[in-house]
Order: C-alpha cells, then sequence, then structure tokens
C-alpha cells in the first residue's frame, strides 16, 4: 500500500511537470479550451462567487496554510526524534503533491488560457512597431476624450458597482463577441480581501482567482479607476490571460460604455502612454489637459505614492515577471505596456470595432 501511494504521488507529480513543459497546439487551445470549456466553466462559477462579498480566494489560501501547518505538526513537529527526517520526507512528498494537483487544477480552470492563440495573431495588424509620433498621437488622442468626458463623468458619478452597471456589462459583452465566436463571460463583482494591505503597499489594481474565478480590488481604488480595472479584469475572467491583451479587452469595453466608463478607460490610456514617452512629449501630454483631468491625474499618483512601500513593490512585480514567464508570457511584466502597441497595430473599422482576421473565425 505505502508503495503504491509513493507510485501514486509521483505520478501526480510528473503529470504536472509535463503539462508545465510540454508544447500544446495553441489553435486546439483555442478551440477545445477557451472557447469551449472554459466558458462553461467561468459562467457555472463565477455568478455562484458573485453571490457573496468576501473573496473565496481568502477562505482558499487561509485554508491552505492552515493545511500544511498541521501536516507539519502532525508528522514531523510531533514525531519522535529518532524518525523525525523519514516523517519529514513524508510530509515533503505530501506537500510536493499537494502543490502538483494544485497546479493541475490552476491549468484546468484557468490557466490554460495563457496558452490560446495570441491576440496579435487572431487581429489584422499592421507590420512594424508603431512610430514615436503615432504614440504620442494616440495619448493626444486620450487627452481630447478627457478633456471632453471630464464633466459629463463627473455630473453620471460612478455610484453604481461595475458589475451592476448594465451599460459596462452589455459592452463587455459586445466587444467578447467582436473578438471571438466564443460563449461571452460573465462580469465578476469587484470584492474586497483580506489582503488589501498588500494590494496597496505592493501598487496592485486587482487580480482574479483561478480557482474562484472571481475578481479582487485594491480597497484604495479612486472611483474613476473602477470600471477600467473591473473591466481589465473581466478580461481575463473571459480567458485574455495576457496582460497587454486583458488592458486592451478592458479599454474596448470601457470606450463603448457611458461616460464614467469611457472616462475610466481613456484615464487608463493617458497613463500608460504617459509611463511611456519621452519627457518632451510627456510635457506635451500634460500641457494639453484640463484643469479636471489634471486633478484625477494628481489623486492616482497621490494614492499611489501615500499606500506603496517600494521594497514590497519591486519584489512583488520581480517574482510576477517570474510568474508570467513561467507561463509562456515572454515579456513577463513588460506586457502590460504592450497594450500600447496592441492598439496601434491593430486594424479598426469605425467605433473602435477590431477587425479579426477569417483564419481566426475557422479555427473557432
Amino acid at each position: 500500500m505505502a508503495l503504491m501511494r509513493v507510485w501514486c504521488q509521483a505520478g501526480i507529480v510528473m503529470l504536472a511537470l509535463a503539462a508545465a513543459v510540454a508544447p500544446l497546439d495553441a489553435r486546439l487551445v483555442e478551440r477545445w479550451y477557451s472557447t469551449g470549456l472554459y466558458p462553461f466553466v467561468q459562467r457555472a462559477v463565477t455568478p455562484v462567487s458573485n453571490l457573496v462579498p468576501f473573496a473565496w480566494f481568502d477562505v482558499f489560501t487561509v485554508g491552505a496554510a492552515a493545511i500544511v501547518i498541521a501536516i507539519v505538526v502532525r508528522r514531523v513537529v510531533r514525531a519522535p526524534r529518532k524518525t523525525r527526517w523519514r516523517h519529514a520526507l513524508g510530509a515533503t512528498a505530501n506537500l510536493v503533491t499537494a502543490a502538483a494537483v494544485i497546479y493541475l487544477l490552476f491549468l484546468v480552470a484557468w490557466g490554460f488560457n495563457y496558452r490560446r492563440v495570441p491576440m496579435m495573431e487572431r487581429l489584422v495588424v499592421d507590420r512594424g512597431a508603431p512610430s514615436s509620433d503615432a504614440v504620442l498621437a494616440l495619448g493626444l488622442t486620450a487627452v481630447d476624450q478627457l478633456n471632453g468626458l471630464h464633466s459629463a463623468a463627473h455630473a453620471a458619478g460612478w455610484r453604481t458597482a461595475p458589475w451592476r452597471d448594465h451599460g459596462l456589462s452589455q459592452a463587455y459583452a459586445d466587444v467578447q463577441r467582436l473578438l471571438s465566436d466564443g460563449t461571452p463571460s460573465v462580469p465578476g463583482r469587484l470584492k474586497s480581501s483580506i489582503y488589501g494591505p498588500y494590494f496597496r503597499w505592493a501598487s496592485v489594481d486587482g487580480m482574479v482567482n483561478p480557482f474562484g474565478l472571481e475578481v479582487i480590488g485594491n480597497p484604495d481604488l479612486l472611483p474613476f479607476e473602477l470600471p477600467f480595472v473591473a473591466a481589465h479584469e473581466w478580461a481575463h475572467l473571459a480567458g485574455y490571460a495576457d496582460e497587454s491583451e486583458a488592458s486592451f479587452v478592458g479599454w474596448l469595453t470601457c470606450v463603448r460604455a457611458a461616460a464614467p466608463g469611457a472616462y475610466s478607460g481613456w484615464l487608463f490610456l493617458y497613463w500608460q502612454i504617459n509611463s511611456e514617452v519621452g519627457p518632451t512629449d510627456r510635457k506635451r501630454l500634460s500641457a494639453a489637459l484640463g484643469e479636471g483631468p489634471r486633478r484625477d491625474i494628481a489623486a492616482i499618483a497621490a494614492r499611489l505614492q501615500r499606500g506603496q512601500v517600494p521594497v514590497l513593490r519591486d519584489a512583488s512585480w520581480q517574482v510576477y515577471d517570474r510568474y508570467l514567464k513561467a507561463n509562456r508570457v515572454e515579456q513577463g511584466i513588460r506586457s502590460y505596456g504592450a497594450v500600447v502597441t496592441l492598439l496601434l497595430r491593430a486594424r479598426f473599422d469605425e467605433g473602435w470595432r477590431p477587425v479579426r482576421r477569417e483564419v481566426d473565425r475557422s479555427q473557432q
């Protein structure tokens, strides 16, 4: 029996390692998982998650920590001293096996979306990197939109939670239909978490719980940040695991919504472009901003500066960079900024409607 258990544990670990490194055809992942199995799972799990205000992620992680502690105490600390090393090996084997099982569940529940067909291959895109002039022009467009939307957005306000905002939810569904023939995912409730202080210290705006398929937000987010952060995380719920693709989907969602949502989307894009252009262009963008958008951007900067702990922030983003690269996102955290390149290279019809490649339709 003991030998059978060892072989079972070894088999689970080997299966997890094979799943981590085995090459998969992105077209098959797109067809059978990202637009096949996954939407069915998401549409079943997320509505249940939305029923409660607390984050299931908190329950999962606290429970997992309690189990690890219990295993260590039971198998190692309380073991006779002469046999403690053997019990330590057994506990280690159990924990490694548990980690392998969790990784396999992660892949099935959400993680295989990292291996779907990239957005650049599913849309009609122009060749070559965008010029600095094109980036500046998009930044000036963002400035014009912010200046024009500010009064209407603030007059309407952000009183409704994003997941209850019918216009934003409808825009989210519309964008998914533009990008894929799969069944649209449902939006998630932006929840608070016991990890809120960590989000604050590490300058993390939000995340998706890949097991509970729920979205969690930074508790310090300002009202005009909420629509875009929610839409970005919803894009992850829709199976767009890459950060630049999630921002692309989130931005397209926001610009189709009413003034409060559209303002949030353009605010994100201005912030992203402002961080990528040179000092001269940055000054030009800033000078073109109206007083209202300027105050909002200053408020975001103050929020980030007030809450972050630089050492923890840098360490956290380094860990996340490794995580992304381990999941075959070659750019790592640089994929966040790639949304500008994606927006400038993708071909759009009127109304920011992305043009899909015909081959993409046949693959799905």
